[in-house]
C-alpha cells in the first residue's frame, strides 16, 4: 500500500500518479489535499509520513512544488527515509542504496510522464544492502 500526499502545487501531479496506481491495481491511501486551493503542505505531508512510520503503508508519494519542502517534513518521523527524486536514476538509487520509503516530487519540475516513470522505478527497486546497511 502506499500513502500519497501533495499540496495545492503538486495536486495536479498527484492525481495522475494516483491514477496510475489505482488502474495497476496498486493499493493507495490518498491523505490529501484535494483540490488546488491553497493549503499548507506539512499537514498533508505528516499524514502521509505517518502511515509509513507505522507500516500501514510500505511507500509513499509526496508531492508539491519543489519537492523540497515535502522531503524536510517526511524526513522528521523515526523509520522515514524520504529522498527528492529529480530524475530515473535517483528514483532506483535512492532504494537501492538508501533503502527510501518516501519518494518526494516537485511539480513545477516533473513533467506527469516522469512522475510515473520515478514512482514506478522507485516501487520497483530493491535495497542491496552490503555497503549500504549502514
Amino acid at each position: 500500500m502506499i500513502s500519497l500526499a501533495s499540496d495545492h502545487g503538486g495536486f495536479d501531479l498527484k492525481e495522475v500518479i494516483k491514477d496510475y496506481l489505482v488502474e495497476n491495481d496498486v493499493e493507495v491511501i490518498d491523505c490529501g489535499c484535494f483540490n488546488k486551493e491553497r493549503v499548507d503542505y506539512p499537514v498533508f505531508a505528516v499524514k502521509a509520513a505517518k502511515l509509513v512510520q507505522n507500516g500501514e503503508c510500505e511507500y509513499g508519494v509526496l508531492v508539491c512544488t519543489t519537492g523540497i519542502g515535502m522531503s524536510i517534513v517526511g524526513n522528521k518521523f523515526k523509520g522515514v527515509r524520504a529522498a527528492l527524486v529529480t530524475n530515473l536514476e535517483s528514483a532506483a538509487l535512492t532504494r537501492q542504496h538508501n533503502n527510501s520509503n518516501i519518494i518526494c516530487l516537485g511539480a513545477k519540475f516533473t513533467t506527469n510522464e516522469e512522475g510515473i516513470e520515478y514512482v514506478k522505478t522507485f516501487i520497483n527497486e530493491e535495497f542491496t544492502y552490503g555497503r549500504h546497511l549502514d
